[in-house]
Formats: structure tokens, sequence, C-alpha cells
């Protein structure tokens, strides 16, 4: 009597058919957020402060004026020492700076641009300058002193006035990117002004927040209605 063997398995040569193909669930789930954006991402990055700039022109300027005047009183002063007599450059300013009263006009106009000169000093010294230069966000797992990056302002205006460009109903616009403000000015051809500007309000803050800046303009929007 012979026995029932059952349905036949799968062969060892061929392995059985198995649907690798994805499905439709996992096509449409979206993919996890970059280290450090879960959340509100503005928050997680790094501030980075603004770079300080060389100002290699004025250190040059101030140095180059100070290597002069201490190089010609030098030489004087040697000459003099040396059995010569002062040079008349010298001897003039002396007599000058001891005849001349305080409230004359030239000792009044040599005092205010030293005490100008000298302001101008200070504010180089404690601001970091490179005005046109906005500094970006760091990601977290980057310290803010081994990574900062830096926009131009005017790179900055072109995105933005791309991205107005492509609202519904502006016909020309201006962008003007400042530290603290961003100025936006449209024309609009058609559709109604307070539509627009809210749509560019919304766009405009869209578009500065992919900019990743690490302290956002605020963003000030005008519209003016032209005809078609």
């Amino acid at each position: 009597m012979a026995l029932d063997p059952g349905p036949p398995g799968p062969s060892p040569e061929r392995p059985a058919h198995r649907d690798t193909t994805p499905s439709s669930k996992a096509l449409a789930k979206p993919a996890p957020p970059p280290p450090g954006m879960a959340g509100d991402g503005h928050n997680r990055w790094h501030t980075t402060p603004r770079p300080w700039s060389a100002r290699r022109l004025p250190a040059a300027l101030i140095a180059s004026v100070i290597l002069v005047a201490a190089g010609a009183a030098l030489i004087d002063v040697v000459a003099v020492r040396a059995g010569g007599q002062a040079a008349a450059w010298r001897r003039n300013l002396a007599d000058e700076l001891a005849t001349r009263p305080v409230d004359d006009v030239w000792m009044l106009t040599g005092a205010a641009v030293a005490a100008a000169v000298g302001v101008w000093l200070i504010i180089l010294a404690l601001s970091p300058g490179l005005r046109r230069l906005l500094p970006l966000r760091s990601p977290p797992d980057w310290p803010p002193s081994q990574l900062r990056a830096q926009l131009d302002r005017n790179s900055a205006a072109a995105l933005l006035r791309d991205a107005v460009m492509r609202v519904p109903g502006v016909r020309t616009a201006r962008i003007r990117v400042r530290r603290h403000r961003i100025k936006a000015h449209a024309d609009v051809r058609f559709r109604d002004p307070q539509q627009v500007k809210d749509d560019l309000a919304t766009v405009l803050n869209e578009e500065r927040e992919r900019l990743a800046l690490s302290r956002p303009p605020r963003i000030v929007v005008r519209v003016r209605q032209r005809a078609a």
C-alpha cells in the first residue's frame, strides 16, 4: 500500500518565492528627521556669534602713521644728541603748542580730530565688524567653536526674492536684508493686495527658517497695487 506523500514542498535548488515589493504604507512612511532636529529644531541648534573682522586696513593705516611719526622724531632726537640742531618742523611745532591759546581754532580742530579718531578706534576694538555677513546656526552635534558658517546679505536677499516671485500676483519685488530686519516691497498686478501680503509674509517666514540664520531678522512686507 502506497502512502500519500502530501503536497510537494519547495525544491532545494529553487527556494520559495518571497514578495519583496514594498507596500504603499512603506513608501508613504516619511523619512526620519536628521539628528538633533526632532521636535523644535530651532531651539536645538546652537546660536553662532558674529565673526570678528581682522581689520587689516585700519591697523595698517594706524601703524604706518605711528611708524612715520616715531621714526621722524627719533631721527631728529638722535641728530640733536649728536651735536646738530633740531629740525625746523619740530621747533615750529613746539613754538605753536607753547604760544597758541587753548581756545584757538586750530587747537580745537586738532583736539576734535584726535577725539574722533580715538572714538573710532574704540568702536573698532569693541565691535566684531563684518556687518555684511549673517551668522548661521550650528547643528547640535557640532560645537559652535568648531563649525561657523555665514551667509552674505546679498545672497540671502536673492534667495528671498526668488521665493517672493513665486507668489501669484507679484509683478516685481525688492528685498533688503539687514541685521535686524528684512524689508520686502512688492508690486501686485492682480489679486487682492491684502491676500498677497499675507502670502508674502508666510513665504518669507518659511524661507527665512530654511536659511537657518542664528538671529532671524524681523520681516516687514509692503505691497502696492499696479495696473496690469
